[in-house]
């Protein structure tokens, strides 16, 4: 087996946690690492998503974490479309069940930025987790995080 835990860093981009509003984003900075993937654990809805009661997760990078322009289809691998504002996975219909979902980020800026944002009612909670996993480091072994 080849060793792979080395080579990478895991940030926060969405604390595990039941949300109802959007949350803060936090500046992922990617300075010393040459690849990120953002993960997204999405639980089941806590209502059923439409296109006016919606959650849309938008990703924005900087290269000084001043000014955040949303990314666009060169920016991200894994997905076919990104939406306005840099929309890389938007729940507008019924999310029944769990799922997880990553995208690549190839756009060469150092900072990012993942906003969960909420549209219209939410009653309920979803609970959501996002992740960016930063690899290819330059300086390995990378930090142990457990």
């Amino acid at each position: 087996m080849k060793d792979m835990h080395s080579d990478l860093s895991v940030a926060s981009a969405i604390d595990a946690a039941t949300l109802a509003a959007d949350n803060t984003p936090a500046a992922i900075d990617l300075r010393g690492f040459d690849a990120a993937e953002i993960v997204l654990a999405i639980g089941a809805g806590g209502i059923t998503f439409t296109s006016s009661n919606k959650i849309e997760f938008k990703l924005t990078h900087s290269e000084e974490d001043a000014s955040y322009e949303p990314v666009t289809e060169v920016d991200v691998l894994g997905v076919e479309e990104i939406g306005s504002g840099g929309v890389i996975k938007a729940l507008v219909a019924a999310h029944a069940q769990a799922g997880v979902y990553r995208f690549g980020y190839v756009g060469g800026k150092r900072y990012l930025k993942l906003l969960a944002a909420f549209s219209g009612t939410h009653g309920t909670g979803t609970p959501i987790a996002g992740v960016v996993i930063r690899g290819h480091g330059q300086i390995n072994p990378q930090t142990a995080q457990a």
